[in-house]
């Protein structure tokens, strides 16, 4: 058991490296999905599936387009520096 732990511990002084192409950024998905549920969660006063199930969508929706509409501004700004 102690090697287990010893293991678990050692894996986390290690950066994960997570790439920038398309397909590494699908990987955000989840982790924004996971972030809309539990904002949801703590935050509506009765949680009924419907509207719930609702909310979190709309919140990923906002999420991902807010991310989106970043990313492309960013990119504008880069090209407009470096040409």
């Amino acid at each position: 058991m102690p090697t287990i732990a010893a293991f678990v511990m050692a894996s986390f002084t290690v950066p994960e490296r997570i790439g920038v192409d398309p397909q590494s950024m699908v990987w955000l998905l989840p982790l924004v999905a996971a972030i809309a549920i539990v904002y949801k969660a703590t935050k509506v006063p009765r949680i009924k599936a419907a509207p719930f199930i609702r909310e979190v969508v709309v919140l990923f929706g906002s999420i991902v387009v807010f991310m989106v509409v970043t990313a492309l501004v960013l990119y504008a700004l880069a090209w407009l520096v470096t040409e």
